[in-house]
């Protein structure tokens, strides 16, 4: 008698279903890296963006005035907007400054970064 060689079928369909699950699960993992690796750069620009507007406050050399105010900012290819809130403070040599940037992610409006700093009269 002669003993038959190779895999069964049901063998090659269960190691064909192997793959594809891990597959599948490298696929998601090498999705989730580039989804944060986007996001990473995303807040590194935004970063720059209110960093560079509340330096444009300071180097007015005078104390802000209390509102609200826009402004764009184009850094890396992406336009986003900083929204400056300066809020007075119990001691008036003081005023506080929040920085939101957002980004315009399929027409929604995705903020980005928070930063909030005090500037001083000179």
């Amino acid at each position: 008698m002669r003993r038959p060689r190779g895999f069964t079928l049901i063998e090659v369909l269960v190691a064909l279903a192997v793959i594809a699950i891990t597959l599948a699960a490298g696929l998601q993992a090498t999705g989730a890296l580039t989804r944060a690796a986007t996001r990473q750069s995303d807040q590194w620009l935004a970063q720059i963006c209110a960093e560079n507007e509340l330096t444009r406050l300071r180097l007015q050399r005078q104390l802000p005035g209390t509102g609200d105010s826009q402004t764009p900012c184009d850094q890396g290819g992406r336009v986003m907007l900083v929204r400056l809130s300066v809020l007075p403070t119990p001691n008036p040599n003081f005023r506080r400054v929040d920085a939101v940037v957002e980004a315009d992610v399929e027409s929604n409006q995705v903020r980005l970064l928070s930063l909030s700093t005090v500037i001083g009269r000179y």
